[in-house]
């Protein structure tokens, strides 16, 4: 009985496709609001993940240039201390 189901349900879905037409924006209407819609999504998204990904690179370039700082000043330090008057 449940193959029988789920066979007439599938030969239902066959014959009468209009109901499963894809979305204006997956099917090409590239003026629909929807549309427009889901480029503005994919760009939000976009602009989130560069975000996100400029600010871990300038925090590690952040760190790189005071790790830098703090060796040259200790360098410095060392220098200073060891000269001879």
């Amino acid at each position: 009985m449940r193959i029988f189901c789920k066979t007439a349900l599938a030969v239902a879905m066959a014959l009468s496709p209009s109901p499963l037409f894809a979305c204006a924006a997956c099917y090409g209407v590239s003026g629909d609001p929807l549309a427009h819609g889901m480029n503005w999504g994919i760009f939000t998204l976009l602009g989130v993940v560069v975000l996100m990904l400029s600010s871990i690179a300038t925090f590690f370039i952040l760190l790189a240039r005071r790790e830098s700082a703090a060796q040259e000043k200790k360098l410095t330090e060392e220098n200073l201390s060891g000269a001879k008057i």
